[in-house]
């Protein structure tokens, strides 16, 4: 993930290809690119997005997409975004290959997933329509090379009911994902690394704009990158001819940031290609208007020392637009008009008016970004609606005044027309999911209306732990009805605790944690009743509970009995920042969904209760205290994973044996209690050989044949040091397991180079060799096992460097237990850990003669 850098506009493109940047003449590209582009895309960046394109122009798309494979095994994310706007669409900008989705198993399966309408989506990937609940048409293609699996070529199209995929069709994505397939591996074989972890580029698809009524010419020579232009062309520029700079940089610092890829895919091409290769994309003029560019090219025959190719170039006025917006000018109501990612492309003076903008402060701007209050997240799916539906769209928007506009959308291939007009305030909130007259006037919206509740049930499925199901609630039901607080109690020995809250003021709930079932609120009332009690705004529900403590907040509240199988669980809370009514659908479905959410969490509060247990079980297989040696201090930590209740398979051990200590540190592959159960074999067997008086090297080859009889396919990696406490020296092995840190006496921290062998379990005749270390007095020395060091989508090194700066850090630490809760005190605050982690340090302090 990139943020923006200093001086760069949020909405430019950055390239996240992982190659080398190839030399120019390589490439295609010459020198000169625009500075909104942030860099010359590389190969990798510029064979994405000209595949994306080519895809959705081949079957008749109006989006699409490629999902690269990433440095975290198993996660697929989105590297190219073409036609979309690419924050409306963030929640699927990572995907796991595991998921019920089509995405995933496209690539799981190397079959295409080819979806004619939401009907068939919806049979076979019901998560899939309860996020996008909207009628569109979806293929799905591998993209693979031999037995190399790297991504999924995605392209959405309009919805063809009852019909399938047709045959063309089907053929033509299947060929440019095999082509798509071919390319990246010959990228990677030639160094280029093929895989993605940073947000998707997001690309505009060439435009289908209108005839030309003005046009000027360039040429671009890709030899030398000299630029000429003609008259008409400055002049359409508003520039005059001497002064025009005859570089590309001229022409490209006009371009839209998510267009300038064109200019380069359009020269590389050309420079290979003896094909004509053209390509259409937009410009903007003084005035801000876009004009259409279109660049056509080929390479040309040698001749002399040099092929001499160029590019022209037509820049197009498009003299329709004065008159569409004189026209357009004399309608009382707003007109605007959005490309296809957000951008708005013309506003007339209505909108302007209702807007409170004027058109050069909102022309080239994304609409959600230019007005943040456009930006609401109830507003979320009516956009989407409009960019895969392609069928209108209507809704109510409050502007910061608090007065309402009707807005309506119209979608086509290369942007959506919006109308506002002046609207009275509805008698529902239109974030409701059923607001009588608002927002349900297309299938798109009905559709929406009907899946919402669909995708918190799903969610809720998937959730294991209470906290899981409190999160589920935050991020699927506030966003369907528009709430802003949520706050859920558990029942335990009649009194109701507090176990979630979002959105409230610090500590203002703290008052009604642990009340009693006699106590008068409604929050308890509405468990011991079984009936959901709504006020629409805080004034109502201070009449009903004279007395009450309130928040800042003066919206509606909703209180929800949560009860499973007749049993109460407990209760939950919705609130809202503004006075609304609740219609009767709506509180039919809250109450419905209160019910889901009370059996997910007697589920939860279950599996916590097991997992618990689990646990117990864990830390009873580790070491409960470790050997006491007087020149030797060690410590241990072990912290178990925070997704599921299976325990997991990392330990460490000190054993005091006649060669000196042996630290003992490992990881056994997988969870549960089988590992588990691994785990305490592989731990006795290290500490039988140990004592027995075999040396490192024979007591890893014995742990590792031992593991290959006991449990075939099961594998662990590990290290293995034995320390002399009065020399100082040091014998380690090592099997696949990451490299110790050694922190010297005066700070300075490496990490360890030690040879090793492969990990335990794999190979009966592996080798283990030994290396010999010395540790002075007052060094540390630092193993831990990879779940300390690892994040999804970092690289393990940055995790590595990251706890050796931190063990640095800690040299005038008072302890070397004080170190250690250090080391581990970033990971023992994460929510979101898969992996447990196993930690042990050893300091020797004092020299002895």
């Amino acid at each position: 993930m990139r943020g923006t850098a200093a001086g760069e506009h949020p909405g430019s493109v950055t390239w996240y290809g992982t190659a080398p940047r190839a030399p120019l003449g390589e490439i295609g590209v010459l020198p000169g690119r625009p500075k909104s582009s942030g860099r010359v895309p590389g190969e990798l960046d510029l064979v994405l997005a000209q595949t994306a394109v080519n895809a959705v122009e081949a079957v008749g798309g109006y989006a699409g997409g490629v999902y690269l494979r990433s440095r975290t095994p198993g996660l697929l994310r989105l590297a190219v975004l073409a036609g979309l706007p690419g924050e409306l669409f963030r929640p699927w900008w990572r995907m796991h290959v595991n998921r019920p989705f089509p995405v995933a198993e496209a690539y799981r399966s190397g079959t295409a997933v080819l979806l004619a309408d939401a009907e068939e989506a919806m049979r076979r990937f019901p998560q899939l329509m309860a996020g996008l609940p909207f009628p569109f048409g979806s293929l799905y293609a591998p993209v693979v090379h031999g037995r190399e699996r790297f991504g999924v070529l995605v392209v959405l199209r309009p919805a063809t009911p009852g019909q399938p995929v047709d045959p063309t069709d089907r053929h033509r994505i299947h060929n440019i994902a095999r082509r798509l397939g071919a390319a990246f591996a010959a990228l990677g074989e030639a160094g280029t690394p093929v895989e993605w972890d940073g947000e998707p580029t997001c690309v505009q698809l060439p435009s289908l704009s209108t005839p030309p009524v003005r046009t000027g010419n360039f040429d671009w020579a890709l030899d030398t990158g000299a630029v000429t232009a003609d008259k008409e062309l400055c002049a359409i520029l508003g520039t005059d001819p001497a002064e025009f700079p005859g570089t590309i940089e001229a022409l490209a610092a006009r371009l839209a940031p998510e267009d300038a890829y064109g200019l380069w895919a359009v020269a590389r091409e050309a420079a290979k290609s003896e094909r004509a290769v053209t390509r259409r994309m937009r410009l903007r003029g003084p005035d801000g208007r876009p004009h259409l560019l279109e660049l056509s090219g080929r390479r040309a025959q040698p001749h002399g020392d040099a092929p001499a190719s160029h590019l022209t170039g037509f820049l197009v006025d498009l003299g329709t637009g004065p008159i569409v917006a004189e026209a357009t000018d004399r309608l009382p109501g707003g007109v605007f008009s959005l490309d296809r990612l957000g951008r708005i492309t013309y506003i007339n003076h209505s909108a302007e008016t209702l807007l409170g903008h004027a058109r050069s402060e909102l022309a080239g701007h994304v609409l959600w970004e230019a007005l943040p209050w456009f930006g609401h997240p109830s507003y979320g799916d009516h956009y989407r609606a409009a960019m895969l539906s392609h069928e209108p769209v209507h809704f109510l928007a409050r502007r910061p005044s608090k007065e309402w506009l009707s807005v309506s959308l119209y979608p086509g291939h290369d942007g959506v027309t919006g109308t506002l007009s002046v609207a009275e305030e509805p008698s529902y909130a239109p974030g409701s999911l059923v607001s009588p007259g608002v927002g349900l006037g297309s299938p798109a919206d009905r559709a929406a209306a009907l899946y919402r509740p669909v995708a918190l049930a799903i969610a809720l499925t998937e959730a294991i732990t209470a906290r899981q199901v409190s999160a589920v609630v935050t991020d699927e039901l506030l966003p369907a009805f528009g709430g802003r607080q949520l706050a859920i109690y558990l029942l335990n020995e009649r009194h109701l605790y507090l176990a979630w809250e979002t959105g409230f003021p610090q500590g203002f709930l703290n008052r009604f944690d642990g009340v009693a079932l006699d106590a008068r609120l409604p929050g308890v009332e509405t468990l011991t009743s079984g009936r959901p009690i709504f006020f629409e705004s805080m004034e109502h529900l201070a009449a009903a509970y004279p007395g009450i403590p309130m928040d800042a907040n003066v919206g509606a509240r909703a209180f929800l009995p949560l009860i499973a199988s007749g049993r109460p669980v407990g209760s939950c809370i919705l609130g809202f920042d503004q006075p609304r009514g609740f219609s009767p659908e709506e509180r039919t479905v809250l109450t419905a969904l209160a019910g889901l959410i009370a059996q997910a969490l007697q589920r939860a509060q279950r599996y916590d209760t097991e997992a618990a247990l689990a646990r117990g079980l864990q830390s009873a297989l580790l070491p409960h205290r470790l050997p006491v040696h007087r020149n030797v201090d060690t410590v241990g930590r072990y912290l178990p994973g925070t997704q599921g209740m299976d325990v997991g398979g990392d330990w460490y051990d000190v054993v005091e044996t006649d060669e000196g200590l042996a630290l003992v540190i490992g990881d056994v592959q997988g969870h549960g209690v089988s590992a588990a159960a691994t785990m305490g074999q592989l731990r006795s067997a290290v500490r039988a050989f140990a004592l027995s008086g075999h040396d490192p090297e024979e007591v890893m080859t014995g742990t590792n044949r031992l593991l290959i009889d006991l449990d075939p396919g099961q594998f662990a990696s590990c290290c293995y040091i034995v320390l002399d406490p009065v020399s100082g020296v040091a014998h380690a092995t090592r099997a696949g397991h990451p490299q110790p840190l050694l922190r010297h006496p005066d700070g300075s921290t490496e990490v360890l180079d030690l040879p090793g062998g492969v990990v335990l379990g794999v190979d009966v005749g592996a080798s283990y060799p030994v290396t010999e270390l010395w540790l002075e007095p007052g060094a540390v020395l630092a193993m831990f096992t990879d779940g300390l060091v690892e994040e999804a989508g970092i690289d393990i090194d940055i995790g590595i460097e990251r706890l050796r700066g931190s063990l640095s850090g800690q040299i005038g630490s008072p302890s070397l237990a004080d170190t250690a809760d250090h080391l581990i005190k970033e990971a023992r605050q994460a929510t979101d850990r898969p992996d447990d982690i196993a930690l042990l340090l050893a300091a020797r302090w004092t020299e002895v003669s």
